[in-house]
């Protein structure tokens, strides 16, 4: 970390050292040849030190450029009213420039660093549910859709194997919160679950991620979770619930859904709580779906509609393939105001 703030000091006297030198030649541009040099000029710098530098550098650039609008404006002829509605306008963005760079100064990070480290916040949840190699016969798939389309979403996947690749861990999570609001926890509990899901017995994990989130003492510190662990040998399951939708079952010999009532309370609110785990197996061709209530809920719906609509559409395509599954049904079912997440385990025949 050391390293890279000290690379990201030189990239700023560099970027700023440049900027200067090229409003210098404005400037100087400005006083030989003031009739075709326009002021204007003066505000292109400014624009890329907002897009480049950091805002450690950040004000005292747009300070520089203040010095730079006086000087030009020393060198003009005359001060025609466009002129004199220019250097205005150019100075008092750069003034507005420093004040909102010292508000915000705690971040030290211009604008594009700033963009790149939220996306790279972004993949690191993602990378916690990418699912890792299973054995033959085994189908897993997620998908993922946040409100209104934003990259940032409250809901995320955990996924991990243990006892050397013969059981997987597969969590869904749906943080208090949609889109961007709930990013930023989501990322923060993504990585403790990360951590947790692969460490402790699958009886444990819920139990550690409500402490976890307790000691967070966040205003909306709750979350819901599925944690499902299955031996990839014979099929059998634990199924353990934290204020969670309920997840499906479907039986390949009868072609019919079950629900899994698996209950327990939300994590973050109530201390020492025990989640009780519902066994089961799946026999091949069986396959579970979990999924946050994005995918059920609705304005004024019951949810025990919107998991029969589920199911029903799920069944229907289902008559095309298990491929892609997952990633059809979260674009047909579900609220687009709401994030949405569904993750499909299929053992096949």
């Amino acid at each position: 970390m050391i390293a890279v703030g000290r690379r990201w000091a030189r990239s700023d006297a560099g970027i700023a050292s440049v900027l200067a030198l090229a409003l210098a030649g404005v400037v100087v541009g400005i006083a030989v040849m003031p009739e075709k040099v326009p002021m204007n000029m003066v505000f292109l710098p400014l624009v890329l030190g907002i897009l480049f530098l950091s805002s450690r550098v950040l004000p005292w650039f747009a300070a520089y450029v203040i010095l730079a609008l006086c000087a030009a404006a020393f060198f003009q002829e005359e001060f025609t009213p466009r002129i004199v509605v220019a250097l205005a306008v150019m100075l008092s963005v750069a003034i507005l420039v420093i004040y909102l760079t010292v508000q915000r100064g705690q971040l030290a990070v211009g604008p594009l660093r700033g963009q790149s480290m939220l996306v790279d916040l972004r993949d690191r949840i993602l990378a916690q549910g990418e699912i890792p190699t299973l054995p033959d016969g085994w189908l897993v798939q997620s998908a993922l859709s946040s409100a209104g389309g934003s990259p940032f979403a409250g809901d995320f996947f955990v996924a991990t194997t243990s006892e050397r690749g013969q059981r997987i861990e597969l969590v869904v999570v749906d943080v208090s919160g949609k889109g961007e609001a709930a990013g930023t926890r989501a990322l923060q509990l993504s990585g403790a679950m990360g951590g947790l899901v692969g460490a402790l017995p699958a009886h444990r994990f819920l139990p550690a991620a409500n402490d976890y989130l307790l000691q967070r003492s966040w205003e909306e510190g709750f979350a819901t979770a599925v944690h499902l662990s299955v031996d990839l040998a014979t099929g059998i399951f634990e199924l353990r619930s934290a204020g969670h939708p309920p997840a499906l079952q479907r039986h390949a010999g009868s072609g019919r859904w079950e629900v899994l009532g698996a209950e327990g309370p939300v994590l973050g609110v109530v201390e020492d709580v025990e989640f009780v785990g519902l066994r089961g197996r799946l026999a091949p061709g069986d396959a579970l779906l979990l999924y946050t209530d994005g995918m059920v809920e609705e304005p004024r719906r019951d949810i025990e509609l919107g998991i029969d609509h589920m199911m029903g559409e799920a069944e229907s395509l289902l008559r095309r393939s298990w491929d892609g599954l997952a990633e059809r049904l979260v674009d047909l079912v579900g609220s687009p105001d709401d994030d949405r997440a569904l993750l499909l385990i299929h053992r096949r025949s």
